[in-house]
C-alpha cells in the first residue's frame, strides 16, 4: 500500500511539474536574464521582458523551456515522492509539525537537486542566449557539455550549489504551505476549495525564493560560465557572491532577479499545487490510498 501511495505521489507530481512550467516559463526567463546578463545589458526586469519580446518575440519568453518540460515532470515527481518518503521518516504518527514540516521539506530539497541540477542547468544555457544567428539547440547544448566536460563537470556542473539552494527553499516552500492549508482547514474543513490551493500554493512559493535567494543567483551564474567552478563548494560559492558585489558594486547584485521570481512563484507555485492535490484526490479515489 505504501508503494502504491509513492506512485500516486510520484504521478500528480508530474502533472503538478507540467502546470509549474507552462505557467511560469515566461516569468522565469525575466528572472535568469536578470541574473545572468552582462551589467549593462539590461535595466531592470521589464527591460527584459520589453527587449526580448522586441527582438525576439514572445515566444523568446518560452526560451529553454523544453528541458523542464521534459524533466520537470520527473523533477516534481521526485520532489513530491521524496517529501511524502520524508514525512513518514521523520514521524510516522500523524501529523507533522512545523518544524517537522520543515525538516521533511529539507530532505526532500536536498533528494530533488539530484534531477533540478541538470534540468535547471541546460535551462539557463538556453536563456542565456539572446537571439543571435550563433543561439544552439537544446540538443546541441547538450551534446558541447558532454563531450567538453563529461557528467559530473558538465551535465552536473552547479550540482552542489542547487543542494545548497534547495534545502532551504524547499524547507520554507512546505512549511508555508502546510501552514496556509491548515488555517484555511479550520475554517473550511478537510476538503479544501480549489482557490485555497491556490493560495496555500502561493504562499509556499513566496516563501521558496525568499528562502533561496542569493543562492539561486549564485546557482545560475555558475551554471552557464564557460568552464567548471574551481574549488570546494563553499569556496566556488563563497568566490561567486564576491564576484557579484563587485560587479554590481553594492548588495543589491544577490537579488537580481527576485521580483519577477516572486511574481512568477504566486501563479506557478499556484498551478503546481493545485494540479498536484487535485491529481492526487483523482487517484487516491481510484486506487483506494
Amino acid at each position: 500500500m505504501a508503494d502504491l501511495r509513492t506512485v500516486n505521489e510520484l504521478i500528480a507530481g508530474s502533472v503538478g511539474g507540467a502546470a509549474q512550467v507552462l505557467v511560469g516559463q515566461p516569468l522565469d526567463t525575466i528572472k535568469t536574464r536578470a541574473q545572468i546578463a552582462p551589467r549593462d545589458m539590461f535595466k531592470g526586469p521589464m527591460d527584459v521582458f520589453i527587449q526580448t519580446v522586441r527582438k525576439e518575440g514572445a515566444l523568446g519568453l518560452y526560451k529553454g523551456m523544453l528541458s523542464p518540460l521534459l524533466g520537470i515532470a520527473g523533477v516534481n515527481s521526485l520532489l513530491f515522492a521524496s517529501y511524502g518518503l520524508s514525512k513518514r521518516i521523520v514521524t510516522p504518527f500523524g501529523e507533522l509539525s512545523l518544524p517537522q514540516t520543515a525538516l521533511a521539506g529539507a530532505m526532500a530539497g536536498a533528494a530533488n537537486a539530484i534531477l533540478a541540477s541538470p534540468v535547471e542547468m541546460f535551462k539557463v544555457r538556453m536563456q542565456g542566449q539572446y537571439g543571435s544567428p550563433s543561439d544552439q539547440r537544446l540538443s546541441a547544448v547538450f551534446r558541447e557539455m558532454w563531450s567538453e566536460w563529461g557528467f559530473r563537470k558538465g551535465v552536473m556542473r552547479g550540482y552542489w550549489v542547487t543542494v545548497a539552494r534547495e534545502i532551504p527553499a524547499y524547507a520554507g516552500f512546505y512549511t508555508a504551505y502546510e501552514f496556509s492549508k491548515r488555517k484555511f482547514a479550520k475554517k473550511y474543513g478537510e476538503q479544501l476549495p480549489v482557490w485555497a490551493l491556490l493560495a496555500s500554493g502561493a504562499t509556499g512559493g513566496v516563501s521558496y525564493w525568499l528562502a533561496c535567494y542569493p543562492l539561486d543567483v549564485v546557482k545560475s551564474r555558475v551554471q552557464l560560465r564557460k568552464t567548471p567552478p574551481v574549488g570546494t563548494p563553499v569556496q566556488y560559492i563563497a568566490h561567486e557572491l564576491k564576484e557579484i558585489v563587485v560587479e554590481s558594486r553594492s548588495f543589491s547584485g544577490l537579488f537580481r532577479g527576485l521580483t519577477p521570481s516572486l511574481l512568477r512563484s504566486i501563479p506557478a507555485a499556484a498551478s503546481t499545487f493545485a494540479a498536484f492535490e487535485i491529481a492526487r484526490e483523482y487517484l487516491k479515489d481510484w486506487t483506494g490510498v
